[in-house]
């Protein structure tokens, strides 16, 4: 590509949906300019001009032109800057099905799972979303075996499409061991998945586009603290 690009991210720097733009890009070596948003308060101008349907993050600018939701965000940038660089998602037709199957499952049933079991007052349906959780992620560690046939990605040898997906969530994960004291990912129960979380987080590419841990325990326990006070105050 001949001329100057203008490639800008909008995001938020704990949304594990934001992180996946983030690794694309930096798989890719593109350069952008990165806009935090405000977490609490009014969405800025250029989120609600750029993602009117949703008006939510994270949104890719690419020459102004606007690219939104995650996953859909993350091939633009691999069909976009597809020169040099490996592909993010799989060659093959089969495979690249396979991926976007379970990515979807990870968005639409694993991750629903986990949000309804952090944030509901009922403890039978804590429990049941809890069980919900746990039994996806017996799942995801078949799907891993079968999918890297014994390499260190879902992707194969280097990071790919499922890899990003699921690996978004992987800060939230560990952030929640240390907030909660809770062992989601269990070397007993998922030990494959396990050693891909870890080999996952010790990227490079990952490492520095991704939060630290910490930070986002100490955030999940502020947005605790908030929600608790909303509630006292209802």
């Amino acid at each position: 590509m001949g001329e100057k690009e203008e490639v800008k991210l909008l995001g938020v720097w704990y949304s594990p949906y934001a992180i996946r733009p983030k690794i694309a890009l930096r798989l890719k070596s593109v350069d952008y300019d990165y806009v935090e948003e405000t977490l609490f308060g009014s969405k800025s101008e250029l989120l609600l001009k750029s993602n009117p349907v949703h008006k939510k993050v994270p949104v890719l600018l690419h020459n102004n032109k606007p690219i939104v939701e995650s996953l859909n965000i993350v091939e633009y940038i691999d069909e976009t800057w597809n020169s040099s660089t490996p592909s993010i998602l799989p060659s093959h037709p089969y495979d690249r099905a396979l991926a976007r199957f379970w990515c979807d499952f990870v968005d639409n049933k694993w991750f629903p799972a986990l949000r309804v079991a952090a944030i509901t007052k009922s403890e039978d349906a804590k429990a049941k979303a809890m069980e919900e959780v746990e039994e996806g992620l017996l799942q995801l560690e078949d799907a891993f075996v079968s999918i890297s046939k014994g390499k260190p990605f879902f992707g194969g040898e280097v990071i790919g499409f499922m890899d990003i997906c699921f690996g978004s969530f992987v800060v939230l994960l560990k952030a929640r061991e240390k907030f909660k004291a809770e062992k989601l990912l269990d070397e007993s129960k998922t030990p494959s998945l396990c050693k891909w979380a870890d080999r996952f987080l010790s990227d490079e590419t990952v490492k520095n586009v991704a939060p630290e841990i910490e930070k986002v325990a100490e955030f999940l326990q502020e947005l605790e603290v908030r929600a608790q006070s909303a509630a006292s105050r209802s």
